[in-house]
């Protein structure tokens, strides 16, 4: 049960209304969202505006290495909605999905040292941060450029921070490890 008041639908501005009716069958967790978003739709019309384009077609990583990290810390998060969604079908198979969210290790295998790189990174953003070294933060900025880096940490914080949001608010089914 959300935390936080879902008006009913009918209530709801003309875009969170289409998220809410474009939802999957079944996908009570995006329906919710919209609800939840129904006092400050602009919000997260906003945020969505930020966060598709920069995933799948904006900056200097490839969206393939962004899918897998968000996949990666939908598992650390607990996130069910966020592992259960692929954003880049064309670039990262269902093999290799299951085994970004550690359900078949197998799928790792054909990720570049790049991309295994981001994970570790990612793993490490979510659950270890007080702990990064300034060598790590060279390894990394060596291996993704600044600019890559720049962007590896803000789509990485942004995928940890909203995911943890779903689940503080209940719009999310958890089953958080951390």
């Amino acid at each position: 049960m959300s935390r936080i008041p879902l008006p009913e639908v009918d209530v709801l501005d003309p875009f969170l209304r289409g998220m809410h009716d474009g939802a999957r069958p079944g996908d009570w967790a995006t329906e919710n969202v919209a609800r939840a978003f129904a006092g400050q739709p602009r919000l997260l019309e906003d945020y969505l505006s930020f966060y598709y384009p920069w995933h799948t077609q904006n900056g200097v990583l490839p969206a393939r290495l962004k899918e897998l990290v968000r996949l990666h810390i939908a598992t650390l998060n607990g996130c069910n909605t966020c592992a259960a969604a692929r954003l880049a079908l064309d670039t990262v198979s269902e093999s290799e999905a299951f085994g970004a969210l550690g359900v078949d290790e197998s799928g790792l295998s054909t990720l570049s040292e790049q991309e295994r790189i981001a994970l570790n990174y990612a793993e490490r953003m979510a659950l270890d941060h007080h702990n990064i070294t300034d060598e790590d933060v060279k390894l990394w900025r060596q291996t993704f450029g600044d600019e890559g880096f720049l962007e590896l940490a803000m789509m990485t914080g942004q995928f940890i921070g909203f995911g943890r949001m779903l689940a503080i608010l209940q719009l999310e089914t958890v089953a958080c490890p951390i």
